[in-house]
């Protein structure tokens, strides 16, 4: 062997941080991208079941909401406007107000809080705390709020809190929906120390959950928890806030993944999937009352960001003015539960389980080690998947909403034989 057969590090290896990720368990470069899938540099295809981490809801470079971004950048309209009034944010507010809030009766305020989803938890978290004059925040095992250092207080993953380097405080954790197997009535424990002066537990200013914990492992809470919580909430003067980052935009089949329970929170988090199109943006949407700040308290320089304001809207004009996209989802939801369902067995001789809503499932193994071979398998043959879970051992399902229904297909038969494949090899 000579020098020359030795491959050099990439530039990925040499100038890029040991931070990076995905690109450890996808080692190829991607270079093109349509609807549900991906293509590297050599034009190899990769049905995408990741979806930019729920960014992507409507499929990669969808052609309507290219169209809009392409007409709005030709005609030279304003790029970066922080929280200027231009015709692009206009055009959104009035598409949100009259496809999103008017029909659901939603009494929200809408604020632009930065371009990221832990910008619109940091606002959140901020805006409740101003308001009630408390420190104290609840949330819920296993979940996961975003990087920052406020969001990362109410995230629950030790891996990730152990990157910040510093206390991370006024943050209380409780027992997600079956996180004791039922061994105890909903909220019996949350309401003891609420009760109690003596608990040791403040006044909490607000109370923050995902109805389906993405990164903690597709854990879905049932409908009647919820209200239990929003009754909760409302007995002892705490705010609800809803993190509908991922699970917001239709991934569950409603817009807001809250809607099935039929609750009102007094705030809401989106982002990833609001721009329709990949663009960075977020909104912290709360009642009308709550709308305390004064002007410049919390701001981003790109909180304004036009571009994915045109994108925005012309996904919400194009998928939400019905309800075709929401009827399909729910569709597809039980196509990929029956899926799943053969795929486990119904024996309990697999030691798998299944869980999820919408398009958003999990499949979850006994350990990290076996999830992880499904997914190195699932990449060899074609298809995109992450992991997710406090051990990795999740198998996470979040393809786009627009996939067709040989792309569902497609992609399951991918994961069936991946799933096969690891117990063939275990088995040898």
């Amino acid at each position: 062997m000579t020098l020359t057969d030795i491959a050099a590090p990439s530039v990925f290896e040499t100038v890029e941080s040991e931070v990076r990720s995905y690109c450890r368990a996808w080692p190829v470069v991607f270079e093109q991208a349509r609807g549900s899938r991906l293509y590297d540099e050599h034009g190899r295809p990769y049905l995408d079941f990741f979806a930019g981490a729920g960014s992507l809801n409507y499929g990669h470079n969808n052609p309507v909401l290219k169209r809009a971004l392409l007409d709005y950048l030709a005609g030279d309209g304003v790029t970066h406007g922080l929280d200027m009034s231009t015709t692009a944010k206009r055009a959104f507010l009035e598409a949100f107000r009259s496809t999103v809030l008017e029909p659901r009766a939603l009494p929200y305020k809408v604020m632009f809080p930065g371009p990221t989803g832990t910008n619109a938890v940091e606002a959140a978290l901020k805006l409740a705390r101003k308001v009630t004059g408390r420190e104290t925040v609840v949330s819920f095992t296993n979940a996961f709020h975003g990087m920052s250092l406020g969001s990362l207080a109410t995230t629950g993953n030790s891996a990730k809190r152990a990157g910040a380097g510093v206390p991370l405080a006024n943050v209380t954790r409780m027992p997600y929906d079956h996180y004791l197997d039922g061994r105890m009535p909903d909220f019996l424990w949350f309401e003891r120390l609420l009760d109690d002066p003596g608990s040791g537990l403040d006044h909490p200013a607000a109370v923050i959950v995902e109805t389906v914990q993405g990164e903690g492992g597709i854990n879905v809470a049932r409908a009647e928890w919820l209200r239990g919580l929003a009754d909760l909430c409302r007995r002892h003067d705490m705010l609800l806030i809803v993190d509908d980052v991922q699970m917001g935009c239709g991934r569950t089949g409603d817009f807001f993944s809250f809607e099935e329970a039929g609750i009102t929170p007094d705030i809401v988090t989106l982002s990833k999937s609001i721009s329709g199109y990949g663009l960075p943006m977020a909104l912290c949407l709360f009642r009308a009352e709550l709308d305390q700040w004064r002007p410049g308290e919390h701001n981003g320089t790109f909180r304004g960001n036009n571009p994915a304001f045109v994108t925005a809207t012309a996904a919400l004009e194009t998928y939400w003015s019905d309800d075709t996209l929401r009827d399909r989802t729910l569709a597809r939801a039980a196509r990929i539960e029956g899926a799943l369902g053969e795929l486990v067995g119904d024996d309990g001789r697999s030691g798998l389980a299944v869980r999820g809503r919408g398009l958003v499932w999990g499949l979850e193994f006994a350990d990290g080690e076996r999830a992880a071979a499904v997914c190195r398998r699932a990449f060899e043959l074609g298809l995109l998947l992450e992991t997710s879970g406090p051990h990795d051992e999740v198998v996470k399902l979040l393809p786009p909403l627009t996939a067709t229904d040989d792309e569902l297909d497609e992609g399951l038969g991918i994961l069936a034989r991946s799933v096969r494949h690891g117990a063939g090899r275990l088995a040898a």
